[in-house]
């Protein structure tokens, strides 16, 4: 059974569906959920779930928290979570790291593109499709192998509202059977 430590930054919705969705799975568990926001909406999602939370400061506990990471995960998933990644922790964390990026990538990755802003920035490019990319985590943001890509259509100029709510039911669908089945196909490869 595999360790999964979830991050996050804001209000958690993805991390609860991942505890919810694996507190059933035959290859893994969610152990840990990790903060670097001391009023993340995660926090209390995390202690009603009755899964250890450990908040921290990136600049100043990066070290001590990629020990805490080593020790307590086998695998990461970013769910939200609004910080570029350490390469120390993509190093030691390398193939084992998963992100949701709320678009379809490479359209709409990158620095700065990041929940509402991916929305806008979707709505004024007046595209009709839109969806979810959960890939691997490198040093460079978005740009990590895609695992999967799940897609919806949109109207032209939908609200950058809409087009959240439209991508949020795809992250909590397909965000856990995802990762589960790639985990799977890690263990059949070895």
């Amino acid at each position: 059974m595999l360790k999964i430590a979830i991050l996050a930054s804001g209000s958690g919705s993805n991390a609860e569906s991942l505890v919810r969705y694996f507190e059933h799975s035959d290859v893994a568990r969610v152990n840990l959920i990790v903060t670097n926001n001391a009023k993340a909406g995660v926090i209390e999602r995390a202690n009603r779930l009755n899964v250890n939370v450990e908040v921290f400061s990136p600049k100043l506990e990066s070290d001590s928290l990629l020990s805490i990471l080593k020790e307590q995960a086998d695998i990461i998933l970013l769910a939200g979570y609004l910080q570029m990644i350490p390469k120390e922790w993509t190093l030691a964390f390398s193939g084992r790291m998963l992100n949701i990026h709320p678009a379809l990538l490479p359209h709409f990755g990158g620095k700065g593109m990041y929940g509402k802003h991916v929305h806008r920035a979707v709505s004024e490019s007046g595209v009709n499709e839109t969806g979810i990319t959960i890939h691997l985590v490198n040093e460079a943001y978005d740009e990590g192998a895609i695992i999967a890509q799940y897609g919806v259509e949109i109207e032209s100029g939908s609200s950058p509202e809409s087009i959240e709510a439209s991508v949020r039911e795809l992250e909590l669908e397909y965000y856990g059977p995802t990762v589960e089945g790639w985990i799977e196909q890690m263990a059949s490869s070895n």
